[in-house]
């Protein structure tokens, strides 16, 4: 895991400087509107920062997955120009469809203090997901200083992430504040907490989650883990799960993690219940079975005393960190026990405790609740805040100048 020590954008001189900052403007979209603002807010603060020192922004991002031969109207970012003006109050400039033609190098030169441009989407050409040097080194040409604060891209070597600081080396390779509040409360829960340090799990897959329990175990002092990736773990100790999601294939693999963790100082916490149904379905009926389940039942959502039990762990934990919902959270009443864990580490955090809330599913699933401002911090990234957890590499990170 990267350390926290790199070096800040708000302690270097932008006045007069255009810095490139890499954002993460990966939103979701629906018939070409912003359905969730929440990444491009997040990157404001940076911004600001820039601007009101005197500096001017290049932002670059990706969005969604184009084919990587050209412009795609689908995947412009042109509506997260259009927002981001909205929010700034001021104009943001979308030169071209190409964010390295001519057009959007003459937009750079041209540049005012105070100016903002947002180059198009860097996934319109393969050499983004490639990391190539030589488009790399066209995008670097564009700034007196880099600035990464798309922590939702740092466990990516992409162009933008790693290529990009390599060919400004001499000039200041910075993290902005969304990167660095990042890091600080994700670093820091799992390298220094304070006891009880609880961490949840959850989700569909233990293959996602593998390296997440080996790196934690012994780490923390009890491990929850609920979602469909209980039923692996269930089968593996012998339960019948009847017709729930299990990865067959990693049934050995689960024996030997539930071994790893039992040789440890953690508390492995399993569900003991399940709230069952025929379908994943609204208003399909639902009842409550025990570690064994039917044949013709799946369990969608942890049961009421997997709730109890889980909620009196958390409750006791001065730092909890989350990743991953309980259920099938999209469909009530398999919301349940998400919202019963979310509710338990709000708890915890109006106690005093540090509740950290992993990005991808479970973000969403505590700001569909409305909840996300009773945590410490919730996490912009899914898949690097899993990495973090796992004490995986963060190209887009080690990239940059330490402090």
């Amino acid at each position: 895991m990267p350390s926290v020590a790199r070096t800040a954008v708000d302690s270097v001189e932008v006045s007069g400087r255009t810095v490139l900052v890499r954002v993460d403007f990966n939103v979701p979209m629906s018939e070409g509107e912003i359905t969730d603002d929440s990444r491009i807010r997040a990157a404001l603060p940076t911004i600001r920062s820039i601007l009101d020192r005197g500096g001017s922004c290049v932002l670059m991002s990706h969005l969604g997955r184009p084919s990587g031969t050209g412009f795609e109207p689908a995947f412009s970012l042109a509506p997260a120009a259009a927002r981001l003006a909205e929010l700034l109050g001021r104009p943001v400039n979308l030169p071209s469809s190409d964010c390295v033609d001519d057009a959007s190098i003459e937009a750079v030169k041209s540049i005012d203090p105070g100016g903002v441009i947002l180059l198009e989407n860097l996934r319109f050409h393969k050499a983004e997901k490639k990391g190539d040097a030589e488009f790399a080194g066209r995008l670097a040409a564009y700034g007196d200083l880099y600035c990464q604060d798309a922590f939702g891209a740092a466990h990516r070597a992409d162009a933008s992430m790693v290529a990009v600081p390599e060919a400004m080396k001499g000039r200041p390779r910075t993290a902005g504040r969304l990167l660095e509040a990042e890091l600080k409360y994700l670093s820091g829960a799992i390298d220094s907490p304070e006891r009880p340090f609880v961490a949840v799990l959850g989700g569909a897959k233990i293959s996602d989650k593998l390296a997440t329990i080996r790196h934690l175990a012994g780490r923390v002092d009890t491990l929850v883990v609920g979602g469909a990736m209980a039923f692996t773990l269930l089968r593996a100790m012998g339960h019948g799960t009847g017709r729930s999601l299990v990865e067959e294939s990693m049934i050995d693999e689960a024996r030997g993690i539930i071994d790893a963790v039992e040789a440890t100082s953690t508390t492995l916490l399993l569900p003991v219940d399940f709230v069952c149904a025929s379908a994943p379905s609204a208003g399909v009926e639902t009842t409550v079975a025990g570690r064994d389940i039917d044949d013709g039942l799946m369990g969608l959502d942890i049961g009421p005393a997997s709730v109890e039990a889980f909620m009196g762990a958390i409750r006791k934990a001065r730092t909890v960190v989350w990743n991953g919902p309980m259920g099938l959270f999209e469909i009530p009443p398999f919301d349940r026990g998400t919202l019963a864990v979310a509710k338990a580490m709000i708890d915890a955090t109006t106690a005093g405790a540090s509740s950290v809330v992993g990005g991808g599913d479970t973000a969403a699933a505590v700001n569909d609740l409305g909840l996300a401002a009773g945590f410490t911090h919730v996490s912009t990234g899914g898949g690097a805040s899993l990495r973090m957890l796992e004490g995986g590499p963060m190209p887009g990170v080690d990239a940059l100048d330490p402090a």
